[in-house]
């Protein structure tokens, strides 16, 4: 599986407004605008794996031979940050449908969660299973499921020098006021490095991603 590199790593790094809590640095000045950094990782879901299609017979692509689908949906995450490690626990609703309906059944998805830094590269990552009951009769069934992952802080700590950068006040008239600081290289790629994702999906079979990309 391939990870999306990050287009607009400033979308993911730097979230708009509000105050800045433990953890975080608040990016502002006499000009400019205010933002806000947290040392907890973006929770999203990779492109092409946020649904599964399960066909019987497995060899066949018709329409008429799909068993199952279902999709993840209502992610969303939440941040412990303990002394050495933050803990990001991610939590999801999976919503299934079936075509035959004859009789109780219970189907098992793979998901998994990946921390993944600085956009591209998979630091870790952990396969787990849910299962969704239908009733006789029902073709639509829900259940909910969470996974969690560690990030050391250390990792996600900004150096002291990039932090300076980063916070110094500049006022306007300055040589450098109109000057973004995540445009020099080696603080925009110190950013990078210490920026986190933590990514669920369904773990997919080469054929099913392909599947998911090319309908």
């Amino acid at each position: 599986m391939s990870f999306r590199q990050l287009a607009a790593p400033l979308a993911l790094v730097l979230l708009a407004g509000g105050c800045a809590k433990s953890g975080e640095i608040s990016v502002e000045g006499g000009v400019g605008i205010s933002a806000v950094r947290s040392v907890c990782p973006v929770v999203g879901v990779p492109a092409g794996t946020g649904d599964i299609t399960i066909f019987d017979p497995p060899a066949s692509r018709d329409a008429s031979a799909i068993d199952v689908t279902a999709v993840m949906t209502n992610v969303r995450g939440t941040c412990n940050e303990g002394a050495s490690d933050i803990t990001s626990t991610v939590s999801f609703d999976v919503r299934a449908r079936r075509t035959r309906t004859d009789g109780p059944r219970d189907v098992v998805l793979p998901y998994f969660i990946s921390i993944v830094r600085g956009g591209t590269q998979v630091a870790a990552k952990r396969v787990g299973q849910v299962q969704v009951h239908f009733d006789a009769g029902q073709a639509l069934a829900t259940t909910s499921g969470q996974a969690s992952a560690t990030v050391s802080r250390a990792a996600a700590t900004l150096p002291e020098a990039v932090r300076e950068q980063l916070t110094r006040k500049r006022k306007a008239g300055d040589n450098d006021a109109a000057v973004d600081p995540l445009s020099t290289p080696e603080v925009r790629q110190a950013v990078l490095t210490a920026s986190f994702e933590a990514l669920v999906g369904f773990q997919l079979t080469e054929d099913q991603l392909r599947y998911n990309a090319q309908r």
